[in-house]
Parts: C-alpha cells; sequence; structure tokens
C-alpha cells in the first residue's frame, strides 16, 4: 500500500514551452510508493512535466515540491546533482551507446570501466538485466541490433540502476508492438511494487495506464486539472500508442 508520505506535489504550475498552449497542472501530489499513470500529456509536455518535477527547469509560476524541498530552493549544482540520484528516468531521451553491448550500457551507471569490467560491476549488471528481463544472449549484443521491447528494457535498467526512489516514465509503451505491451506493463508494475518504488507512468493508452499504476489521472490542458480517467473508454485494445 502507498505510504502517507508525500514524495512530489505541484500546486498551481505553469509552464510556458511554447507549445500550443502552456502546461498547467492544478494540484498533483505522489506519495511513497504510490504508481500514477497520466493520460493528456503529449511526449513533449511530458518531457516538460519530468524536467519540472526534477528540478531542470522551473516553473513560470506555482510550486514544485520535492521530497518536502521546493525545487526553486535547490540552487547548488551539487545538491542538484545529489538530488537527481532520487529519480529514475524511462524515456527514450536517454541515450543508448550503440557501439556498446546491453551489459556495457547498462553498466554505464555504476561504472565507466566498461571494457574490462569489475567482477562487482558484472555482477550488479547480471541482477539487473535478469530484474528487468533482459536474456544473456542480449546482454552479449549491442543495443543497435535489439529489438524495441528490449532496447525500452535496457533503459529501464539504466533508470533502476542507481536504486531511485522515484521512476518517472515518458510513454514507455509508445514504440512497443502491441503484443509486446501487457508483458511490459506486467513486468513494470511488478518491479514497481517489489522496490517500493514511486512512480509517475505518461501515457496516451488508457489500458496501459491502468495495468501499471494505482490511479489513473486525466488532464485537462485549458485548466490544469487532473481528474479520475474513470470515465475513458480504449476505443484500441491491445494498441501501443
Amino acid at each position: 500500500m502507498p505510504s502517507t508520505d508525500v514524495v512530489i506535489a505541484l500546486r498551481g504550475v505553469h509552464k510556458d514551452y511554447h507549445g500550443l498552449r502552456p502546461l498547467r497542472v492544478e494540484h498533483f501530489e505522489l506519495r511513497e510508493g504510490e504508481s500514477v499513470a497520466l493520460l493528456g500529456f503529449d511526449r513533449v509536455a511530458a518531457e516538460v512535466l519530468v524536467n519540472l518535477i526534477t528540478g531542470a527547469t522551473l516553473p513560470d509560476s506555482g510550486e514544485v515540491d520535492v521530497f518536502g524541498t521546493p525545487t526553486r530552493a535547490i540552487t547548488d549544482p551539487d545538491a542538484w546533482l545529489a538530488a537527481m540520484d532520487r529519480f529514475g528516468i524511462l524515456s527514450e531521451r536517454v541515450v543508448l551507446l550503440e557501439a556498446f553491448t546491453s551489459e556495457q550500457n547498462l553498466a554505464l551507471p555504476l561504472s565507466l570501466e566498461v571494457d574490462d569490467m569489475p567482477l562487482a560491476v558484472r555482477s550488479s549488471v547480471r541482477r539487473l538485466a535478469d530484474e528487468v528481463g533482459i536474456t544473456s544472449a542480449q546482454l552479449a549484443q549491442s543495443v543497435a541490433r535489439l529489438e524495441a521491447d528490449a532496447q525500452l528494457r535496457v533503459r529501464l535498467g539504466k533508470a533502476l540502476a542507481l536504486g531511485p526512489r522515484v521512476l518517472l516514465a515518458e510513454h514507455p509503451n509508445a514504440a512497443l508492438p502491441p503484443d509486446e505491451v501487457p508483458r511490459f506493463a506486467a513486468d513494470l508494475a511488478g518491479i514497481a511494487a517489489r522496490r517500493q518504488l514511486a512512480m509517475v507512468v505518461t501515457t496516451a493508452d488508457v489500458t496501459f495506464a491502468r495495468a501499471v499504476s494505482d490511479r489513473v489521472l486525466t488532464l485537462k490542458p485549458a485548466t490544469g486539472e487532473l481528474t479520475p480517467a474513470s470515465g475513458w473508454r480504449d476505443w484500441f485494445p491491445g494498441r501501443a500508442r
């Protein structure tokens, strides 16, 4: 069960990012160990939201509090980098080095010694690969040769490597083949539960949203209100969006 401790809070947030309209979030709270899926954020808006939560950008107005501290109060670069360790980001924006194997890509958050990998790092990478569903054969392959599902799992492993308290996932199912979506949803939900992660997932697929989260909320862009998505109907079941 989610804790009563609030780890992320947005209040009256307004951010102009030169889109059709500014991003508005009137009120949002994420509690320790809770998974929330958000509908109504396109990919650019999802990126803006993640940057606001992590403090990479600040709102034009309103407040973003993370672990009880306003992001505006984090003015020291070293303090911001330390705060970032509490987040794992699952996004296509996270670079995979195509010349490296999956194993080497997974090792990079832990060590730069990826050619002659220390035994302890290799063991940690193997455990991480098992957790996210990467096979031994896939570990040895260049990430450029992997299918979309395996590449997504490498990105998930990188997001989890440093043991974050919060996972922020930007449309993770968008590039998946439809038949891979249910399995990935089940694996993501299981990992979040076992690690007791707090998780925010943006997606356009209400079926996926319900499979990975405790709550599903829909953004009303004009007002920034987030409302329960009980009225949504999935017109394309099984289809990744």
